[in-house]
C-alpha cells in the first residue's frame, strides 16, 4: 500500500459507510508501524493488507465480546480493494483522550502512578473476564508471540543462537547471560487468563490523568497476568521503579518476583527478536548489532535489578 492519498480516501469511505453516509469530517494520519491508521472526530479507521496479516482478524473477532468499557468500540469491519490489493479494515468509535507514548515522554511521576493504577484495574479486569466460546477459540488460536513460555524453550533460544552464531556477532557473555536468566526461570508459563500482551503505554489512552481505553488487541491470547505487568513496567520510561511499586502493591507481588519474571520475559522477547533477524538472509547487520545490543544491556547490566533494594 504505496499510495497515502488513495488510502486516505478509502477510509473516508469506510467510514462514511459505518455511520450511515454521514460526512466523517477531516481524518488525520495516525502514527502505525504496520497500519494505515485514520483518526476523525467521531472515528478511528485501521487498514492493512489482507494477505499475510491475520492479527486484525483476531482483534476483530474479540472486540465484541471483551469486558464493556475497556477499548473502543467496534463499529465495523470487513474487506475492500486499495489499488490491486485486497485489505482488511476495522473502523471503531472514537474514545477521547491521548496515548501517554512509549516511555511516558513528558508525564511527571504522580501522574504515572495514577495512570498506572487505573491502567492495573482495568487489566485485572481483562484477567478476570470469563470469556464465551468464540472469544476462547479465538484467544486460544496458536500465536508466535516471542514472549516466555517455559525455561526449556527458552534454552532451546540459547542453543539456536548460538547455532547460528556463525559470524560471531554475539558475544560469548550475551550467550552465557541469557542461559543465567533461563537458569532462574520459570519452569513453565502459565496459559489460564486473557492477557492483551502488548499493552506498553501507546497502546492506552487517557485524558485528565484518568484512562480511558486500552487499544489493540492483535496479540491477545490466553497467558498469566504477569504477560501484562511486563509490559505496563518495562515501557514506562523514567517511571519504570515507581509503575513496578504500583503494580507490586495493588497485585501483593513482591518487587523481586515482578523483576525476575519481567527479565525472563524481556530476555525472551529479545532472544527471539535476535534468532529471527539471524535467520533472515537479507537483515542488515545494523539490525543484527541492535539486536545484539538489547540484549546485551539486559544480561550484562541487568537494569531490572539496579534499583533492586
Amino acid at each position: 500500500m504505496t499510495d497515502l492519498r488513495r488510502a486516505h480516501d478509502v477510509a473516508r469511505a469506510i467510514a462514511s459507510a459505518v455511520l450511515g453516509r454521514r460526512d466523517p469530517g477531516p481524518m488525520t494520519t495516525a502514527d502505525s508501524i504496520s497500519h494505515h491508521v485514520y483518526v476523525g472526530a467521531d472515528v478511528v479507521v485501521k487498514i492493512i493488507d489482507a494477505v499475510g496479516h491475520s492479527r486484525l482478524n483476531r482483534e476483530i473477532a474479540l472486540a465484541p465480546h471483551l469486558p464493556a468499557g475497556i477499548t473502543a468500540p467496534l463499529l465495523g469491519s470487513g474487506r475492500c480493494e486499495l489499488e490491486t490489493r485486497e485489505v482488511r479494515y476495522a473502523c471503531y468509535a472514537r474514545v477521547p483522550g491521548a496515548t501517554p507514548g512509549m516511555g511516558m515522554p513528558g508525564v511527571d511521576e504522580p501522574t504515572a502512578r495514577l495512570l498506572a493504577e487505573e491502567a492495573v484495574q482495568r487489566l485485572r479486569g481483562l484477567h478476570g473476564w470469563t470469556p464465551a466460546a468464540h472469544a476462547r477459540r479465538t484467544l486460544g488460536e496458536p500465536l508466535d508471540h516471542g514472549g516466555f513460555v517455559s525455561r526449556a524453550a527458552l534454552f532451546a533460544e540459547v542453543e539456536e543462537l548460538a547455532a547460528l552464531n556463525r559470524d560471531g556477532l554475539v558475544p560469548r557473555r550475551v550467550l552465557d547471560g541469557l542461559t543465567a536468566i533461563a537458569e532462574r526461570a520459570p519452569s513453565q508459563a502459565r496459559a489460564d487468563v486473557p492477557v492483551h500482551a502488548d499493552c506498553h503505554w501507546g497502546n492506552w489512552l487517557a485524558r485528565d490523568r484518568r484512562v480511558t481505553a486500552l487499544l489493540d488487541f492483535e496479540w491477545a491470547r490466553f497467558g498469566e497476568p504477569m504477560d501484562d505487568w511486563f509490559f505496563l513496567i518495562r515501557f514506562s520510561g523514567p517511571h519504570l521503579e515507581a509503575v513496578l511499586d504500583v503494580v507490586a502493591g495493588a497485585t501483593t507481588t513482591s518487587s523481586t518476583t515482578l523483576r525476575r519474571e519481567c527479565e525472563v520475559r524481556e530476555a525472551s522477547y529479545l532472544a527471539s527478536d535476535l534468532r529471527i533477524a539471524l535467520q533472515r538472509p537479507d537483515t542488515p547487520v545494523q539490525t543484527v548489532v541492535e539486536n545484539v545490543r538489547d540484549l546485551e544491556e539486559l544480561v550484562v547490566e541487568r537494569p531490572w535489578w539496579r534499583h533492586a533494594p
